[in-house]
């Protein structure tokens, strides 16, 4: 009876470290793996929003009743209450990323974005539409940036950078299906699909675990998630700021000179044959998803994030030039350079890795996800610069000038921040 009792007692004592052996937070070498194919998804939807709308622009405000230059000056009112939306739901699901957990963000920030998509199908009024942005806006704000900090935090330190890449690289397509949608459907039924398919990927979310490094963290007695930790530290401020303006570029020109490129090209750069803005904007992001792809692989290549970038900001300034010397041009070439310009700006998706690894383990979803959001919410700024210049330059000049600034900062901004590729992330800021 006692050597039974002893042999129970052993066995229970191997299940018990058994147990706790599974429950360990452990690093995946996989780069196809539950994290990676739901960030992804996260991120499909994001884009798929946030070009819906510069597509359904259009149509939708034309159902409205407005016409003529209206279309534009809505356009941007809009665009810019869902930036507005972005910057401040990505300081918040930020916060409480690393507070509550990247996880929990996840769930709430899809939901509240597919109930507000299924609304703006119903909207009658530019009030409204304009609040339902600004919500769409506040829920998408979470997803990339909370979805690369989970990726970063639960893959090995050699291969977390293709985890980020596959993330931007099948995301960055989203843009193409609005495309499609938008091609083949109502602007109506374009906005509740983006609902559906916000809502069913909130059902594959269940299939997902909590970062290691988080969990890891509850156990410390430490500040998490303390915004105002970025700005009493004069070095950490610094590189919070070098990473913000090193993004810039990327919403400069998909803001503005792809989301106008048929105002653009038509009545500045007289291009030969029409450009239609939501195919210049599905080649655009048809390009930036090959160039995630493409600069992601060159960073673990060179192993070398800044090396990488260095090569990426060379091909954008080459095609950015391109794009506003291209007068007279056919409208084959100019598509051309719209999706060449989509593979230099595909560098997004390591700059938001990079922000995400410059940082520890307490303030890393904060970071990662007010930097992109701040960046896109920049596009405020980009279009009342070149709007307020327009009366004195002209189109063309205010556009150039306000693309020298930003790629000249975002450039800088490079050279100042230290590599990050093989960074142990398991640390804190204290």
């Amino acid at each position: 009876m006692g050597n039974f009792s002893r042999q129970v007692k052993k066995l229970i004592i191997l299940a018990i470290h058994h147990l706790q052996y599974m429950s360990e937070p452990k690093l995946v070498g996989r780069v196809f793996n539950i994290m990676v194919i739901v960030a992804a998804l996260g991120y499909f939807v994001d884009i798929y929003d946030l070009v819906l709308f510069n597509i359904v622009r259009v149509p939708s405000l034309k159902a409205l009743g407005f016409v003529g230059e209206d279309l534009i000056t809505q356009g941007k009112f809009l665009m810019n209450m869902q930036m507005l939306g972005m910057v401040t739901g990505g300081i918040l699901w930020g916060i409480l990323g690393d507070k509550k957990g990247r996880l929990s963000v996840l769930f709430f920030t899809i939901l509240i974005y597919s109930l507000a998509n299924i609304a703006n199908a119903y909207v009658s009024t530019i009030g409204q539409y304009a609040f339902m942005r600004f919500i769409a806006g506040f829920g998408l704000a979470g997803e990339l940036g909370v979805g690369i900090t989970l990726v970063s935090e639960v893959m090995t330190t050699k291969n977390r950078g293709y985890g980020t890449t596959m993330v931007g690289a099948i995301g960055i397509l989203g843009a193409v299906l609005g495309y499609i949608i938008t091609a083949n459907f109502s602007w109506k039924m374009a906005y509740l699909m983006g609902g559906i398919l916000g809502l069913l990927l909130l059902v594959l979310r269940i299939y997902v675990v909590e970062s290691g490094m988080f969990t890891k963290l509850k156990t410390e007695n430490v500040s998490r998630g303390n915004f105002f930790m970025l700005f009493t530290n004069k070095k950490r401020f610094s590189k919070y700021i070098y990473c913000i303006l090193l993004g810039i570029p990327v919403w400069y020109i998909i803001g503005y000179l792809i989301a106008y490129s048929d105002d653009f090209s038509d009545k500045v750069l007289h291009i030969q044959g029409t450009i239609i803005a939501g195919q210049a904007v599905m080649i655009h992001y048809i390009g930036a998803s090959l160039g995630s792809l493409l600069w992601g692989m060159v960073g673990q290549a060179l192993q070398s994030r800044k090396k990488s970038l260095w090569i990426a900001f060379t091909v954008l300034i080459a095609f950015t030039s391109a794009y506003f010397f291209s007068f007279g041009l056919s409208s084959t070439i100019f598509y051309t350079i719209i999706f060449f310009l989509g593979i230099a700006q595909g560098y997004w998706i390591i700059f938001v890795t990079v922000s995400s690894e410059q940082f520890g383990t307490n303030l890393r979803a904060t970071v990662t996800t007010t930097v992109p959001n701040f960046v896109r919410g920049s596009l405020i700024g980009v279009n009342a610069l070149i709007t307020f210049l327009i009366p004195s330059c002209g189109k063309w000049s205010a556009a150039l000038y306000v693309g020298i600034l930003c790629i000249s900062l975002a450039v800088f901004s490079l050279y100042k921040l230290k590599e990050t590729y093989g960074k142990e992330l398991d640390y804190m800021e204290s």
